[in-house]
């Protein structure tokens, strides 16, 4: 059971459970969520909405970052690639997060490489899922958006 003061992740934001109550319109027990990135915001959710997801463990992150070398990038045409990422992006999966992060890095480095502008598309999508992972494993070890970044850099095994 969750409780006050503990993480979760909802509608794809990593939050702090601020307050348990009974809902005043709905009667509901809800819990007030405050996202990391915006702290004036406040959201009213039932207890058992099923899109509130418990953040990954320490042990769950050293997985993941294990695997990162060997998580494929997406192949797929580029007329279905923001459909792939929309997709990807909102299935809860951190390896789709992480190809999401690989695919659209190496596709603007490509373009950077042949003198191009980088796609808006592959750096939208890159922010967000870098955002996302990041400020997950950053609530869980403690530290600050850059230095999570830093450790998935320093950790991932080439």
């Amino acid at each position: 059971m969750l409780k006050v003061g503990e993480y979760v992740i909802y509608q794809e934001q990593v939050c702090q459970i601020k307050e348990q109550k009974i809902n005043e319109f709905t009667h509901l027990e809800s819990f007030i969520l405050v996202p990391i990135t915006d702290l004036s915001l406040k959201v009213n959710v039932p207890i058992d909405n099923p899109n509130i997801k418990t953040l990954m463990t320490k042990k769950e992150i050293e997985n993941l970052l294990a695997r990162i070398p060997s998580i494929p990038l997406i192949e797929i045409d580029d007329k279905q690639l923001e459909s792939e990422y929309k997709k990807l992006f909102h299935s809860g999966n951190k390896e789709d997060l992480v190809k999401i992060i690989k695919t659209t890095y190496r596709r603007n480095q490509a373009r950077i490489n042949n003198n191009k502008k980088t796609s808006e598309k592959d750096t939208h999508y890159f922010t967000l899922a870098e955002n996302l992972l990041y400020s997950e494993i950053a609530v869980i070890l403690g530290i600050s958006l850059e230095e999570a970044k830093e450790y998935v850099l320093k950790n991932v095994q080439n």
